[in-house]
């Protein structure tokens, strides 16, 4: 693949003449600041009309010249063909494995006091830790009383006081759903509003579309521009509260000055103009929600990141094939959460997904991880990147009306990854930013991998050669564990960061006969622990992980309950094995599921409550002692439905 002109100049001469180590030249790190300028809104609905229109034009046009046909990608790969995917404000306790401090993202389980809360199957469930017990307490549908959810995908739920909320989509009803529940204290459920969001479905095989920050929700949804002429405003973002008519009508939530474009877009004649990507924010607290948007026009590519300051949107024209030497023209938004102006900025290529981001606000700096080519983090789009790799290290104050490209000088080239970047994994941890490639969703394969470790201010790069895939890849403390599998056994290797020394393997240790029982990153938890003795280097911990079968292709997981939950202690440095808690087969009964009947978020996830462990496995929960070398099964239950029974409110 060549490297992109224009992207990071004579990329492929640097890394020849460094193979293992290397120094780039660091930015110099600019103060922390607010963009120089930011972007103008359209004035008035006539000038946004008048946009669309021609927008529209221009895309015939290019349609008819067959520039469009050549620069789509390839279809993505498709699901298994049996799971189709057509106010209080105390804060609850995280048990969720984030990418940000501070910024929660929808899971399948969360906390509300004492009391644990888990999304699974279309239901919502309640389970009582309180004074040493576990004892389910209540369910409920996760959707309003009286429709038909045969048709609906509830994936993601978050808590906000004394709130329970639902994230789904509905092709059914059309759009994103926030379905509201109140929670007592005691842990009973009640329903309490739904709302619809006009937007198209939002999942990521990867990302999440829900964030809370304090009780403020935060929604990423795209919203493709129609068919055929713009003739009016009945299709942009939209909420409406649901009183059981699927023909009620929204109310717009976006006027045309809180829709952005750069300067440099506004002819549509060097880009296309596919998507509205709206990010919606709703305050959880109000008795009646309501919800302010913000919408910026693109490309249909896309990847979203949320960190505590900002919502960050990359579109980006997709371009596979390396169709010619210059990397697909990008463009960078930030939303600011305080509801400030948004700003943009002009980039090359594309991230894979929201991993190959982190903002370091402090030193005014965003990072990102860039292939040449990409397709976004949209459905199965983020296993699949193309072309050479760069780190991005952009100064926020670089942001301004979107008329300014990224200077090239903030792009470092990096080794490619094997495999040509399929089932590409990326992270940050601490300094550095870490990548490889595994199996993701496809079938496990033998052979090694390599583990590229870079440093973000500069100070070198290393190679590490593994035995197995790079499936997964987790901060551990301060430093990071790589999870893959060598087709055979499932391997957990520490990478060791120790400030001041080169990056270097760890311990390695071997689960023999397994694999992933998840790809999901909050699948994995890591539990801190203070080291024996008066000094802590801030390496021990615990870490929690479903595990499944050999060579399970990663598909199967939307099929198949993980086998078990494995825990390792890392201690002084080494893996101790704890043992695993196995799940139960037995007594399984029909739990009359209606709607979410696949696992597209999985269903297994470890969870760590001050001094007790627990294994969530399906409907099952089982709590463990630790000890210093295994872990002791107390408990279990199973919270499933009573078979037959379906309550509705």
């Amino acid at each position: 693949m060549t490297s992109p002109v224009g992207f990071w100049p004579g990329a492929s001469a640097f890394l020849l003449a460094f193979s293992f180590v290397f120094s780039f030249g660091a930015t110099a790190v600019q103060a922390r600041g607010a963009p120089h300028d930011t972007l103008v809104p359209f004035r008035s609905d006539d000038e946004l009309l008048r946009y669309l229109k021609k927008a529209r034009r221009v895309q015939r046009r290019e349609m008819m010249d067959g520039a469009v046909s050549e620069a789509m990608p390839s279809p993505p790969p498709a699901a298994p063909a049996a799971a189709d995917k057509a106010a209080s404000t105390t804060p609850s306790q995280s048990i969720t494995n984030t990418q940000e401090a501070n910024v929660d993202e929808g899971g399948i389980v969360k906390m509300h006091g004492d009391t644990l809360v888990i999304l699974r199957r279309g239901r919502l469930f309640t389970v009582s830790t309180r004074r040493g017990d576990l004892r389910p307490i209540d369910y409920i549908n996760a959707f309003p009383p009286g429709v038909d959810p045969s048709s609906d995908w509830y994936d993601e739920m978050l808590v906000a006081g004394d709130r329970v909320i639902v994230i789904g989509f509905s092709y059914g009803r059309g759009g994103t759903e926030i379905n509201r529940f109140h929670i007592s204290g005691d842990g009973h459920l009640a329903f309490e509003d739904a709302y619809h969001l006009r937007s198209n479905d939002y999942y990521s095989s990867r990302n999440y579309a829900s964030r809370l920050v304090g009780t403020k929700l935060i929604v990423y949804s795209p919203l493709y521009l129609p068919y055929g002429e713009v003739n009016s405003f009945d299709w942009l973002p939209g909420l409406r509260k649901w009183n059981g008519d699927a023909h009620g009508g929204f109310e717009r939530i976006v006027s045309a000055n809180q829709i952005y474009i750069p300067r440099p877009w506004r002819d549509a004649q060097e880009i296309e103009i596919a998507a509205l990507h709206t990010v919606t924010s709703c305050d959880l607290a109000a008795t009646v929600l309501h919800c302010n948007a913000t919408s910026v026009l693109g490309p249909a590519g896309r990847n979203f990141y949320v960190s505590a300051k900002a919502v960050y949107v990359w579109v980006t024209e997709p371009q596979w094939g390396g169709r010619d030497t210059k990397a697909a023209p990008s463009l960078l938004y930030r939303l600011p959460l305080d509801g400030s102006a948004p700003s943009a900025i002009g980039v090359r290529g594309a991230p894979t997904d929201q991993f190959s981001f982190r903002e370091d606000f402090d030193e005014g700096v965003l990072n990102v991880l860039v292939h040449a080519e990409g397709a976004g983090d949209a459905m199965w789009m983020p296993e699949f990147a193309q072309g050479a790799v760069a780190l991005l290290r952009l100064p926020l104050e670089d942001f301004g009306d979107g008329g300014d490209d990224a200077s090239r000088r903030h792009y470092h080239p990096l080794p490619h990854a094997a495999g040509d970047g399929y089932a590409f994994q990326n992270r940050f941890v601490g300094d550095y930013v870490l990548y490889g490639t595994g199996t993701s969703w496809g079938r496990t394969e033998g052979g090694g991998a390599s583990l590229t470790v870079a440093s973000i201010t500069g100070n070198g790069l290393v190679q590490l050669h593994l035995n197995h895939g790079v499936d997964r890849i987790e901060a551990m403390g301060h430093d990071a564990v790589v999870i893959g599998t060598d087709a055979h056994d499932l391997h957990f290797r520490a990478i060791e960061l120790t400030a001041g020394a080169r990056p270097a393997l760890g311990d390695d240790y071997r689960l023999e006969g397994a694999s992933q029982g998840e790809t999901r990153s909050q699948a994995f938890y890591f539990k801190p622990e203070e080291s024996r003795g008066w000094w802590s280097d801030g390496t021990a911990g615990v870490l929690g992980l479903p595990v499944a079968r050999a060579a399970r292709p990663g598909y199967r997981q939307l099929l198949e309950n993980s086998a078990a939950m494995i825990f390792l202690r890392r201690a002084e440095r080494r893996f101790v094995p704890l043992g695993e808690i196995d799940a139960h087969e037995d007594g399984v009964v029909d739990d009359a599921c209606k709607a979410s009947c696949v696992d597209w978020y999985g269903n297994a996830r470890p969870i760590f409550l001050g001094q007790r462990t627990f294994a969530l496995m399906g409907y099952e929960i089982v709590e463990g002692e630790l000890g210093p070398r295994s872990i002791h099964e107390t408990r279990r239950i199973n919270f499933a439905p009573p078979h037959g029974e379906r309550r509705t409110e």
